[in-house]
C-alpha cells in the first residue's frame, strides 16, 4: 500500500478560508474548489490518489468527490496539455458551426477530441455546453470564452498561445 497524499499547507489553507463560507457540517461546498486547487498543483489533471487525498482532508466520503470530478468538464482525469481547447457541439452552437470550427482545429492541431499535441501544448475537448448560446459557436481556451468563433479567431488565439502558425 502506498502512502497517503498529503495536501500541501498553502492549498489545505486555501481550503479551509473557502469553507468559512459555508456552514460548519457542509464540507461538501469545499470539493469544487479543493478539485480545482489540487487540479493546478498537479500540472493539469486529477488523479485517484488525489481525489482520495481531498475527501479524507474535507472528512467527506470518496465517491463525492469522484461524482464532482466525473460530472464536470472543468476536471481532468488524465493528463491535457498547457491549453486546453473546450469547443461546444450543442445545438446552438452545431447549427452556427461549431462542427466546422472542430474540423479546423483536428486539422490544425493534428489531434482528434480528448488528445493533446505532442509538444503537450493543447488538448482538444467537445463539451456539451459552454452557456454561451447568444454567441454561439462559443469555444473555451484556457479560461477565455471565445463567441462567434471562427478558423481566423481561433488561429489569432493559437498564434498568441505558441502554436504553429
Amino acid at each position: 500500500m502506498t502512502n497517503p497524499i498529503i495536501l500541501p499547507a498553502d492549498i489545505r489553507e486555501h481550503i479551509d478560508k473557502w469553507l468559512l463560507r459555508y456552514p460548519a457540517d457542509q464540507k461538501r461546498s469545499g470539493i469544487f474548489e479543493a478539485l480545482r486547487l489540487v487540479q493546478d498543483w498537479n500540472g493539469g489533471s486529477l488523479t485517484n490518489e488525489l481525489m482520495v487525498a481531498v475527501a479524507d482532508y474535507l472528512g467527506i466520503p470518496h465517491v463525492a468527490v469522484y461524482e464532482v470530478a466525473t460530472f464536470y468538464t472543468m476536471y481532468y482525469l488524465n493528463p491535457v496539455g498547457k491549453h486546453i481547447i473546450n469547443v461546444c457541439t450543442n445545438i446552438s452552437c452545431m447549427l452556427n458551426g461549431s462542427e466546422q470550427l472542430a474540423e479546423h482545429l483536428k486539422k490544425r492541431l493534428k489531434i482528434d477530441w480528448n488528445e493533446t499535441t505532442p509538444d503537450g501544448k493543447f488538448t482538444l475537448k467537445e463539451v456539451e455546453c459552454l452557456g454561451a448560446c447568444v454567441g454561439a459557436p462559443a469555444c473555451q481556451i484556457d479560461k477565455r470564452y471565445v463567441e462567434h468563433s471562427t478558423p481566423d479567431k481561433i488561429d489569432e488565439i493559437l498564434k498568441e498561445l505558441g502554436g504553429a502558425a
